[in-house]
């Protein structure tokens, strides 16, 4: 071999190595354990999609908003027309012949006359004003993609103006708006065609609004306006901060899109989640009342979903509806009624095709039907789908049993390869009828996980270890897929590590968690609390969100039970020793939830290697907690000496971390 061409091969390889640690064998002792145990949970709740993780910055840029979702709601929401000069004109709400059945709604606007009034200095045109979500956020030196469908109805080409303005305050005087950025645009077509333009803001905004300005007579019909941020989390439409976010947690899988978005909350099956209107070109997708009290228009639908979880090296775990409504419909969480509506068996059919053309949409070869679907929005190489959730809260009446079994045994027998969750029902406690139901159901299915929901005070938290009385010999095993202690304070995210260091002890039973909510935009919140708050400038993260952080970043496959000894400890301590064989980290972790120092123990001597550690730690008083005006707490990060015997002091509400690599 030619020498120069020996030494780059092994200057490559030792680069490589660099890069790419050799996996280690797990020392005796241990347990195997799931390393997905931290994920995240997604539903549109609290305005989390429109308004925040999707970037789009109009509101019901489809006009798809209906008055029947909530009192005085309608198509204009979020827009006003404006006749700036002396123009006149008004929009009209339309239905006939839109873009597509599934997005009825547009507006006509009639254009009568363009004329300039002198205070306005070139404002003129009849056209339509859209607010964003509490105002436009734009940043000088960023770029933006406008986009519309136009109908030229009547007259001539028309000249639109596209302005991102700053209104001005209203009195007397009140002159022309401070403009940011303007782009124009020729309506020429007879037919609904897209439009496209780019907006370059000279100047920060946190209020800024879109004008849509006609300025020439006729009549001409719009739909489909929307404002993207060019700069979007690898460039696929998200909101970068808050996608960042939710990197930053080091997740493994993502459950979406609900929660009770996915059955239609306590509205009935008219407004069921159904995945398939919510791919494909976007001006075709379906907007839906979401449960939570507003619209969604599914600009955030499964491809985007998907899409997310390959980003981040997630597994997606989307969950389905099951053929059975929520038993909140028609009131029945208030009245205390079994209100659950279900599909008739002769019509269950169509639920289970929807369940397996998911499949083939996300693993399908692009020759197949479904498969070509998602090869025409960009990613003709498979999704590589693993877990399919069915149902979500659902009381376990015998009604829901047949309709389950049904969709499970179907699902099963076309695609064994696929790893079903099922529910174990609402309020998931060992005292819980419809908890032990669920049970029931998994063992005599055979169901291979089975998702438990809880939200509790602190104190059960930090009291509970339910998980060490589970049985080992099930096959069914548990996801927690969603808890949360009920508030934000120190003392609650100090619970909720507690509970989940014990989770972690009994990580051969519980394979993957959750907490929940996950967003919760400012002025818009319909839970609390929730692991991240935002506004349009920024999120800020609550204690909860770096104990969760904290176990993301310290996943690992082996549990190691007898290298730490907490003295004196009570239910405020637990403490975890978890090694990662993959990537030749170990980890320790020690909570103290209690008033008083503590003393841990710590013997590593089967671990070979050890010289120092990087050190997080995560404290502060019990009732502090983080929120918009001031973050008091957040991790301090240090690099220490590390013996492989040694005792640590565990300050009084405090989490600490000891990541090693070996």
């Amino acid at each position: 071999m030619d020498k120069k061409l020996f030494l780059g091969i092994a200057l490559l390889a030792t680069s490589m190595g660099a890069n790419a640690q050799k996996a280690m064998n797990a020392p005796a002792g241990g347990k195997a354990i799931s390393d997905e145990l931290i994920g995240i949970f997604f539903e549109d709740i609290s305005s989390s999609a429109d308004g925040g993780l999707y970037a789009e910055l109009t509101q019901n840029g489809s006009f798809e908003y209906c008055p029947a979702e909530r009192d005085g709601w309608g198509a204009g929401t979020a827009w006003k027309a404006v006749r700036p000069g002396h123009s006149l004109g008004y929009p009209e709400v339309r239905k006939d012949a839109p873009i597509h059945p599934n997005n009825p709604t547009y507006m006509r606007l009639y254009i009568e006359r363009v004329k300039e009034f002198y205070d306005y200095d070139g404002w003129k045109g009849v056209g339509m004003q859209n607010d964003g979500f509490d105002g436009i956020s734009v940043k000088a030196g960023q770029k933006y993609d406008f986009s519309v469908f136009l109908r030229n109805v009547s007259g001539d080409a028309k000249q639109i103006r596209i302005a991102l303005v700053e209104e001005p305050q209203k009195g007397p005087w009140t002159k022309d708006p401070k403009l940011l950025a303007e782009a124009t645009i020729t309506a020429d077509s007879k037919d609904w065609k897209k439009y496209e333009a780019t907006l370059a803001p000279t100047a920060d905004s946190k209020k800024a609004v879109l004008q849509i300005l006609v300025l020439t007579t006729g009549t001409i019909d719009m739909d489909m306006v929307s404002l993207m941020p060019q700069d979007t989390f690898k460039g696929h439409g998200l909101r970068k901060d808050l996608a960042q976010a939710l990197a930053d947690l080091h997740p493994k899988f993502m459950r979406f899109p609900g929660g009770c978005v996915i059955h239609g909350g306590g509205d009935g099956f008219w407004n069921t989640y159904r995945w398939k209107t919510t791919v494909g070109p976007k001006e075709q997708r379906r907007g839906l009342k979401n449960t939570w009290g507003y619209h969604q228009s599914m600009g955030l639908g499964y491809f985007e979903y998907f899409q997310f979880c390959e980003d981040l090296n997630m597994e997606p775990v989307p969950i389905l509806p099951c053929g059975v409504s929520c038993q909140g419909t028609n009131g029945g969480w208030f009245m205390k009624t079994q209100a659950q509506e279900v599909v008739p068996m002769s019509e269950m059919d169509e639920w289970v095709q929807d369940a397996l053309d998911l499949i083939e949409w996300a693993n399908g070869d692009v020759n197949t039907k479904w498969g070509r679907v998602r090869a025409e929005a960009g990613h003709p190489k498979p999704f590589n789908l693993k877990y399919l959730g069915i149902g979500n809260e659902e009381k376990i009446t015998p009604e829901f049993e047949e309709r389950f079994k049904y969709i499970y045994n179907k699902v099963t027998k076309a695609h064994p390869e696929i790893v079903i969750v099922g529910t174990a029902g609402p309020g998931s406690h060992p005292d819980n009828p419809d908890f032990q139901n669920g049970w029931r159901l998994a063992e005599e299915v055979g169901l291979p996980i089975l998702d438990e929901h809880y939200y509790e005070p602190h104190d059960y938290f930090l009291k509970s270890r339910q998980y060490d009385s589970y049985p080992r010999d099930r096959k069914t095993k548990v996801y927690l897929g969603e808890y949360a202690s009920k508030d934000k304070k120190m003392i609650d995210a100090l619970a909720e590590a507690l509970y989940l260091l014990h989770v972690e002890r009994n990580a051969d039973v519980v394979c993957m968690t959750s907490y929940a909510p996950l967003f919760a935009r400012k002025n818009a919140t319909n839970w609390d609390p929730d692991l991240i708050y935002f506004d349009n400038e920024r999120p800020y993260l609550t204690c909860s969100y770096y104990v969760q952080q904290m176990f993301g970043q310290s996943s690992g496959n082996y549990y190691y039970g007898d290298c730490v000894k907490i003295k004196n400890a009570t239910n405020l301590q637990e403490q975890s020793v978890v090694l990662n064989t993959k990537t030749r980290k170990l980890f320790v972790k020690v909570c103290n939830a209690s008033s008083e120092k503590k003393y841990a123990d710590v013997d590593l001597s089967r671990f070979k290697g050890i010289k120092s550690a990087v050190k997080t730690t995560l404290s502060g008083k019990p009732d502090e907690e983080n929120n918009y005006e001031a973050q008091p707490i957040a991790p301090k990060t240090e690099t220490v000496k590390m013996n492989s015997k040694m005792t640590l002091d565990i300050a009084p509400y405090s989490f600490i971390m000891y990541e090693i690599a070996l």
